[in-house]
């Protein structure tokens, strides 16, 4: 069973108890939690310790509304985020949603089940939203324009280091290459094998 570490930062004492039981009482559900009670305090912990998930309160004593989620979005890099707010805040939650938080629970509301069904949805939904993050920019990178040599056909990457054609697309995409022989290539080199696929086939491309 994997452990789950969970940074909670809340300043109620009676929500921060509740939250303990909740995940305590899912058997199938191992996690560690880690409380503060300030928006400083939470900084600090992300500076210093890893974290699967945040369950954050907006409202704290050093911090307030939208801009602890702000703070907390900017430091936790891709850390998930789970605003848990009360009814009064859940306009502000939705918004935390809409700028990158993973999820938002209404703490009147909340019970074991959701709660665990909501950390293990956000972090894999974040998992998923690095991975397309990252394929992006393998996508931009191959996009772009890319120093060729004219002669051998090598490409230099941004070092300024020059890799074969293959070398470097592995690299920085999913493809995978096969052996083949274009037209042009087969008819200079295979002319007589050349004619025969012709014959078969059917004229092809061979400039």
């Amino acid at each position: 069973m994997t452990n789950t570490h969970i940074l909670h930062v809340e300043d109620n004492p009676a929500d921060v108890v509740l939250i303990q039981e909740l995940l305590t009482e899912d058997r199938d559900f191992s996690g560690t939690v880690q409380h503060v009670s300030l928006l400083s305090q939470c900084l600090e912990e992300l500076a210093g310790n890893p974290f699967e998930v945040i369950l954050l309160d907006l409202n704290l004593p050093d911090s307030s509304n939208f801009k602890t989620f702000l703070a907390v979005k900017k430091a936790s890099g891709d850390i998930p985020i789970i605003v848990m707010t009360d009814l009064s805040d859940e306009e502000t939650a939705l918004k935390a949603v809409k700028e990158g938080a993973q999820d938002y629970l209404l703490k009147a509301h909340v019970d074991t089940n959701l709660l665990v069904r909501s950390i293990r949805y956000a972090i894999e939904r974040e998992k998923l939203t690095t991975e397309l993050r990252k394929a992006l920019v393998r996508i931009k990178t191959l996009s772009g324009l890319l120093p060729i040599c004219a002669a051998c056909k090598n490409i230099r990457d941004d070092e300024g280091f020059w890799h074969q054609v293959e070398e470097y697309v592995k690299a920085h995409s999913e493809a995978e290459f096969t052996h083949s022989i274009c037209p042009v290539c087969a008819k200079k080199l295979y002319p007589e094998y050349y004619k025969e696929i012709t014959k078969k086939e059917g004229p092809t491309d061979p400039r």
